[in-house]
């Protein structure tokens, strides 16, 4: 099936389709479609629930999603709150570069004692955003180059580190951009070093999902958009602006606009704190000039709002509305994920969130996805921390 080009695999769960190499999505777009060569490409250098129904003691891996879904767990430096204060205790310890331990109850002898956590990988504050992404994205990057969807997925408490992640404290900066902005240079690397007969079109759209509404962050007038499905595009955001791009100077002016139109606030956690989930997705088409065959991918990098616990973060009014929105797709989220490797179910409730319906073709299924859990080291955050790790080892 890897081989295989315009032929459509698809696996049914609760009438969904996920399919194996995609089709051309013929979708809204702005501008005109310029087949990108690698001599075009030659610019490119270089609510108040807590989740408590989801989040119990972690369970074995399930083999069903092997090579599917990989979990990654990093841990932020302590900041500079926790280093001028007494949070500047840690609550972590690092075995090895898999299996973090933090102090929690034995649920067979009920004592206290460090409760390991295990992921495809564990990151200390001491690792690279280099060293990330290569263990995190390029096998994803790859899977969709071979005309496979994929995911990236950022999850974590308020203020533990997934808009660090993900884009990093600046773009331009070689050491310090996330995985989003290597991202797009390594792909138009691979474009520039495929075979001749290969075109290539690249398609950027980057919207956020605030309080279970979709808004275009390219053209932020287009609110309020609605998710479709036919037969022909699939599952979709109608109306959603999709923009043609040349090269990785390009996706960065558009990433640079939808990151200040995303919706942020402040809270006692986090001065800028996300409050939408950010989608940014890229569509890569490849038409061969000999043997006249096609192959489509879609990455979708998703940065997740931080969940919350509201006593904490002191969210009032808005705030408060969005926090307990923000909890609920979260809580959807987690439960397909644990439909989906739990090996028992046979209904996915894509359905009950913007976010879920909306990356339903990219999770499970012939997809590949990375999730990569954020943690705080500091013990003031140590009650986040452990819920986050359980989240990220059930999805393991």
């Amino acid at each position: 099936m890897k081989g295989s080009e315009e032929k459509k695999t698809e696996t049914k769960i609760d009438g969904a389709q996920n399919q194996g190499p995609a089709e051309s999505i013929d979708a809204p777009s702005t501008g005109d479609s310029p087949a990108l060569t690698k001599a075009a490409s030659g610019q490119s250098q270089g609510a108040t629930t807590e989740f408590k129904s989801f989040l119990k003691a972690p369970t074995a891996a399930k083999e069903v999603i092997t090579g599917n879904v990989r979990v990654f767990c990093r841990f932020r430096p302590l900041n500079a709150r926790e280093l001028s204060t007494t949070e500047n205790e840690v609550c972590v310890t690092f075995k090895d570069d898999k299996t973090c331990s933090v102090m929690g109850i034995n649920s067979k002898t009920g004592n206290q004692e460090p409760i390991d956590y295990t992921f495809d990988a564990t990151f200390d504050p001491n690792k690279r955003q280099r060293d990330l992404y290569d263990s995190a994205v390029c096998p994803v990057i790859d899977s969709v180059l071979e005309g496979f969807n994929g995911t990236i997925l950022a999850y974590g408490q308020t203020g533990s580190g997934k808009t660090h992640t993900m884009l990093g404290p600046d773009i331009d900066d070689e050491e310090e951009k996330g995985i989003i902005p290597r991202m797009v240079g390594g792909i138009f690397a691979k474009i520039e070093s495929a075979a001749e007969e290969i075109e290539f079109t690249v398609k950027v759209s980057m919207i956020e999902i605030y309080n279970e509404k979709i808004r275009d962050l390219l053209d932020p007038k287009k609110n309020n958009l609605r998710i479709h499905e036919n037969k022909e595009q699939g599952i979709y955001v109608k109306d959603m602006t999709e923009s043609y791009v040349g090269g990785e100077d390009e996706v960065f002016s558009l990433l640079k606009i939808g990151n200040e139109n995303r919706s942020i606030g402040s809270t006692d956690m986090n001065k800028q704190s996300s409050r939408s989930h950010s989608v940014f997705i890229l569509q890569i088409e490849q038409k061969n000039t000999v043997d006249f065959s096609s192959k489509t991918g879609k990455i979708y990098l998703v940065d997740l709002a931080g969940s919350e616990r509201i006593a904490k973060t002191g969210a009032q009014g808005q705030t408060l509305d969005e926090a307990k929105n923000i909890n609920k797709s979260l809580t959807c989220l987690g439960q397909v994920i644990n439909a989906l490797t739990d090996g028992k179910s046979t209904h996915i409730p894509y359905r009950d969130s913007k976010l879920t319906r909306i990356l339903q073709e990219s999770l499970g299924g012939n997809s590949r996805t990375s999730l990569i859990v954020t943690c705080s080291p500091s013990v003031f955050n140590e009650h986040e921390t452990v819920s986050t790790l359980r989240f990220g080892q059930r999805a393991k």
